[in-house]
C-alpha cells in the first residue's frame, strides 16, 4: 500500500526534529497545517449537465511570511496530499531563505477529459471558493501539475473582478503580459540544473562526462533535460506518463522538445528516432546513469525501486518523489540525493521575484532574473552542503534540519498567540 503523503512529510519532520532536539511543543505546532479548506466546485459542462469537483487549499505555516504554493489539477488529489505539499513548501521557502510560508491547493479532476472552457469555468469558481484565504499579503497561489500561466491568468482576473481593481500580486506564474516574470517558466528546471552542477563540482566530475536520465517530461523535466544538455551532459533517457525512451549514445533533446510541442497533450507517445529504444517508467528510474532526475509525482522511488537504482546522484525535480524507506536504502548504497526542497526550489524563488516585481510595478530583464536565481540557488546549496557536513548527515536531513530550524526559530521569536 502506498504511503500516505502527509504521513511521509510528518516522518521527515519528526526525523529532523529529533536530530535538532527540537522542543516538543514547537514540534506539535509544526506538525499540523494552520488552515485546511475543502470546497465543492460546481461546473456547468459544455453539454449543460452539472459536475461537482472537490477542491482544497491548505496554509501550512505563515510564521516566516505569506503562504506560497501551487494549485494542481489531478484525478488523484487528496487533502492529505495537499497538506504534505504545503508542508514541503514551508521547508522549501525556508531552505532558500525567502520570506514565505508554505501553502498548496488542488482540485480532484482529470483536466484531460475537459474542454478549455470547462477548465476556465472550474478555475474561476474554485478561485471564488478560496477567495477568503488568498491575497498578495496572505497566500499566493502558483501553477503546479496540469496548471500553467492560463490558469493563473484566470485566477488573477477573477480576484480582480471581485476587488474592483487589477491585482497581479495575488498569484505568480502568470503570462508575461499580465505581470508574470521573465524566466519563471524555466526557473524550476534551471534550479535543478544549478544544484546538479554544484554537486558535480564538489565531486570533481565534469558535466561533459556525466550521463543523465529524466523521469517526467513536463515543464520541470523537459527544462532540466534541456539545460543539463546545454551544459554538456548526455541525456540517455526521458519518460512521461505515456512512455519513455533510452539511447546509450544520448537522446536528441532539441528534437524531442520540438516533437512534444505539437504532440497530443504534449506527451512523448509517438516519438520515433533512430537509436531511441522505448522503455517503461520503472526502467527509466533504474537506468545505468550518473544522475537521475525524478520530475513527475511524489512517491515514485519506493523501497523496491531504490534497490535497483544505479545512479549515484538523484536530483529531485518533483516534490516528494522518494519515500522515507527508499531514502534509507539509497543512503546505504552511497547515493547522494539533492532533496526536493532544495533541488526544485528555483520555481518558488522566481515566484518570489515575480511577486516582488508585481508589488513594486517594476520589472527586471531575463538576465537579471537568472543571475539573481543562480545567486540564491548556489548560496542555498552551499549552506545545505556545509550544514550537512557539519552535522554529519546526508543532504536530505541537512536541508530539512536547516529549514525546520529556521521556521522553529521564527516561531519561538514570535511566541504563541495570545
Amino acid at each position: 500500500m502506498a504511503l500516505n503523503p502527509f504521513e511521509m512529510a510528518t516522518k521527515q519532520l519528526e526525523n529532523a526534529a529529533a536530530k535538532l532536539k527540537l522542543d516538543k511543543g514547537i514540534l506539535k505546532v509544526l506538525s499540523q497545517p494552520e488552515r485546511a479548506l475543502e470546497v465543492s466546485v460546481p461546473v456547468v459542462m459544455d453539454d449543460g449537465r452539472i459536475e461537482v469537483f472537490s477542491g482544497y487549499r491548505v496554509q501550512y505555516s505563515s510564521v516566516r511570511g505569506p503562504c506560497k504554493g501551487g494549485i494542481r489539477y489531478h484525478q488523484d488529489v487528496t487533502i492529505d496530499e495537499v497538506k504534505a505539499l504545503a508542508a514541503w513548501m514551508t521547508w522549501k521557502c525556508a531552505v532558500v531563505n525567502i520570506p514565505y510560508g508554505g501553502g498548496k491547493g488542488g482540485i480532484k479532476v482529470d483536466p484531460f477529459k475537459m474542454s478549455e472552457a470547462e477548465i476556465r469555468r472550474m478555475t474561476r469558481r474554485f478561485t471564488v471558493m478560496i477567495l477568503p484565504l488568498i491575497g498578495p499579503e496572505k497566500d499566493i497561489p502558483a501553477p503546479d501539475v496540469n496548471t500553467g500561466p492560463a490558469t493563473m491568468d484566470w485566477m488573477m482576473d477573477t480576484v480582480s473582478m471581485f476587488k474592483g481593481y487589477c491585482a497581479p500580486g495575488v498569484v505568480t506564474g502568470k503570462s508575461i503580459e499580465l505581470g508574470g516574470s521573465l524566466g519563471r517558466k524555466e526557473a524550476t528546471g534551471r534550479g535543478v540544473m544549478i544544484c546538479t552542477l554544484e554537486l558535480l563540482k564538489r565531486l570533481k566530475k565534469e558535466p561533459e562526462k556525466t550521463t543523465v536520465a529524466v523521469q517526467g517530461y513536463g515543464n520541470v523535466g523537459s527544462i532540466s533535460a534541456t539545460l543539463l544538455a546545454e551544459q554538456g551532459c548526455k541525456i540517455m533517457g526521458v519518460s512521461d506518463v505515456s512512455t519513455g525512451f533510452y539511447n546509450p549514445n544520448g537522446l536528441n533533446i532539441k528534437e524531442i522538445n520540438k516533437y512534444v510541442e505539437t504532440s497530443k497533450n504534449r506527451l512523448l507517445k509517438g516519438y520515433n528516432a533512430k537509436g531511441a529504444e522505448e522503455i517503461t517508467n520503472e526502467q527509466l528510474l533504474t537506468l545505468d546513469v550518473d544522475v537521475l532526475v525524478p520530475a513527475a509525482l511524489e512517491g515514485v522511488i519506493t523501497e523496491k525501486i531504490a534497490r535497483k537504482i544505479k545512479a549515484k546522484i538523484i536530483s529531485e525535480g518533483a516534490n516528494g518523489p522518494t519515500t522515507p524507506d527508499a531514502d534509507k536504502i539509497l543512503l546505504e548504497n552511497g547515493v547522494i540525493v539533492i532533496p526536493d526542497i532544495l533541488a526544485n526550489a528555483g520555481g518558488v524563488v522566481c515566484s518570489y521575484f515575480e511577486w516582488v516585481q508585481d508589488l513594486q510595478s517594476f520589472f527586471w530583464d531575463e538576465d537579471e532574473v537568472n543571475r539573481r536565481l543562480e545567486n540564491v540557488m548556489s548560496k542555498s546549496f552551499n549552506e545545505v552542503w556545509s550544514f550537512a557536513k557539519e552535522k554529519k548527515v546526508d543532504m536530505r536531513n541537512g536541508a530539512m534540519m536547516l529549514a525546520v530550524q529556521k521556521v522553529a526559530t521564527a516561531l519561538q521569536k514570535r511566541g504563541i498567540f495570545p
